[in-house]
């Protein structure tokens, strides 16, 4: 399952929350550090891991 990084947009507060893909739309969200659900979704890096070796 993909890792989403957040940001909280009261304290600053930068996390990480594992979620499956269908759920992103829809987690609701709370700081871990103030509680606070105004959450804004951080764009990251996308790497991908395989079994395959090529």
């Amino acid at each position: 399952m993909p890792t989403y990084q957040y940001r909280c947009e009261k304290c600053g507060k930068v996390f990480e929350h594992v979620e499956h893909v269908d759920e992103h739309v829809a987690v609701k969200l709370k700081c871990p550090q103030c509680g606070s659900e105004a959450i804004q979704h951080q764009p990251t890096q996308f790497f991908a891991r395989t079994s395959k070796k090529s």
